[in-house]
């Protein structure tokens, strides 16, 4: 193992984004005390790998060696120096190895973040459902290996982690690109619709954007519905409530950006969208 320090550079990558910041809970009360602080382990990993990615002052190369350097910590080849980014990694290792769960639902997302780094271009639909097969369907895989559940949930998992995934670019798509200079908006979509690239920094969608963006809600409607399954392949009672209330916010985000414009301001979940969900996660008690 090595302890050089240099890999890691000086510069401070955090976004300040936390989980308060996200479309779904983490580690909310429904998940057992026991569990939650492995479930905060590894979000907050992810967070940090995340922001090395999205970092908008570190080079392509010197994000790929800080995934990298992460890595290496994860899987016990680097010693963790003592700074928070190595520690999420060190501290994410211990979780795995006391729960049990695969690395690879860790390991995973940095193959979608060092796509992210390089700038990867995503021309078609099945391009952006592999990048979020690595970047977000780790997560409910994580979850359910924590819980002890079936794979027989992996299926609907990955329909709702993908569904989010996509509905955050949808939400971030104009930001993305202004700030990162990335987009997840599928290039033969706005091709075939008559669009661009830059039409998403407009402030408002043109007709032919709009068109792309409800092709790819009509992409999550479908994902939603199969998600739609997930609660019931679900034994842990509290968990399989989380799981409801998800996909019910799911709906709700989906429905929400038929409805209104991701480019006029961020479209979000509100209170009533949280209502809804509380409904359907008593509904998953039974």
């Amino acid at each position: 193992m090595t302890n050089t320090t240099s890999v890691w550079g000086t510069a401070d990558v955090s976004s300040g984004k936390g989980a308060s910041d996200e479309n779904f809970p983490v580690g909310s009360l429904l998940i057992s005390k026991k569990l939650r602080p492995h479930v905060h382990a590894y979000y907050d990993y992810a967070r940090v790998i995340d922001d090395i990615a999205d970092s908008e002052t570190l080079a392509p190369d010197d994000k790929i060696t800080r995934l990298n350097a992460m890595e290496d910590v994860l899987l016990g080849k680097r010693d963790p120096i003592n700074r928070p980014d190595a520690q999420s990694a060190a501290t994410l290792r211990r979780s795995l190895l006391q729960t049990h769960v695969p690395f690879e639902t860790a390991t995973d997302l940095l193959i979608a973040f060092r796509n992210d780094s390089r700038g990867h271009v995503y021309q078609t639909w099945d391009d952006l459902l592999q990048y979020c097969r690595y970047s977000a369907n780790p997560v409910g895989r994580y979850l359910i290996g924590l819980h002890e559940e079936s794979s027989a949930a992996f299926a609907p998992s990955d329909a709702l982690c993908t569904s989010l995934q996509i509905l955050n670019h949808l939400q971030d798509c104009s930001g993305d690109l202004k700030r990162l200079k990335r987009c997840y908006i599928p290039a033969d979509m706005m091709q075939r619709c008559g669009t661009s690239q830059q039409d998403l920094l407009a402030g408002s969608s043109s007709p032919a954007l709009r068109r792309v963006f409800n092709t790819m809600l009509d992409g999550v409607d479908a994902l939603n519905q199969q998600a739609s399954a997930l609660a019931a392949h679900i034994r842990d009672r509290r968990f399989r409530m989380e799981c409801a209330a998800i996909v019910e916010l799911a709906h709700c985000l989906t429905r929400r950006l038929r409805r209104e414009d991701p480019l006029a301001g961020r479209v979000a979940l509100r209170r009533a969208d949280g209502m809804h969900a509380a409904i359907a996660a008593l509904r998953a008690w039974a």
